[in-house]
């Protein structure tokens, strides 16, 4: 089987990660998204900060409510991978993360697919999608955290120049066990962005429904 490289699923996750944020920033500015787009980047920064103490990099600046969140550091003492360790924490946080909410807050309710292959991602995704039932509070609760996956695990465009060059050498190398990861985060990410699709278009289709029905009363009077 060719397995993706490690380096091209880096990109990936990351822009499907600025796509959702794109969309929840132009499509879906409310204030509870605010509040669920914090928690993802709380997710993300915290991710990023573990990983500084891990490689011996200083933090110098750790800051969540902020129009742009963000961690400085200074250079790692781990050498040569400390900097891409810093820059793909939150795929490795963000997943950490909501496998235990899965394992200890909803009792392996989700059974996840293996997403072992590129070919079989899109019937792995539906697979996954299948389990969701909003007629049941923990789906709700899903849906929400899924409202801003791409915040909490895809890493910026400032994580990708932090590590570039490595990222570039890894786009040759690939990786069984980051494969799966890997495939695990962008189906997730493509959940996040379908959620956000349908949400679009409930929310667009109930303005202009209001629309209609104001323009109906005034034409009447």
């Amino acid at each position: 089987m060719e397995e993706v490289t490690i380096g091209i699923i880096i990109i990936i996750v990351s822009i499907l990660g600025y796509v959702s944020n794109w969309l929840n920033w132009h499509f879906l500015n409310y204030k509870i998204n605010y509040l669920l787009y914090y928690f993802g980047a709380f997710v993300h920064e915290s991710s990023h900060a573990i990983f500084c103490l891990l490689t011996g990099a200083r933090i110098s600046e750790y800051k969540i409510f902020v129009k742009q969140p963000h961690v400085s550091y200074s250079n790692p003492k781990l050498p040569i991978i400390g900097n891409l360790l810093i820059s793909i924490a939150p795929i490795l946080g963000g997943l950490i993360l909501l496998f235990f909410i899965n394992k200890y807050f909803f009792m392996n309710q989700y059974i996840m697919p293996q997403f072992s292959n590129w070919k079989f991602l899109l019937t792995d995704l539906l697979k996954f999608l299948r389990q969701i039932n909003i007629m049941e509070w923990k789906n709700l609760i899903t849906i929400f955290l899924f409202l801003n996956i791409g915040a909490m695990i895809g890493p910026s465009w400032q994580d990708l120049k932090n590590a570039w060059f490595l990222i570039i050498i890894l786009i040759f190398i690939s990786w069984s066990f980051f494969t799966h990861l890997g495939l695990l985060a962008v189906a997730l990410i493509l959940v996040n962005i379908i959620l956000q699709i349908i949400l679009i278009v409930i929310i667009s289709s109930a303005k202009l429904f209001h629309k209609l029905v104001i323009r109906n009363r005034i034409i009447r009077v």
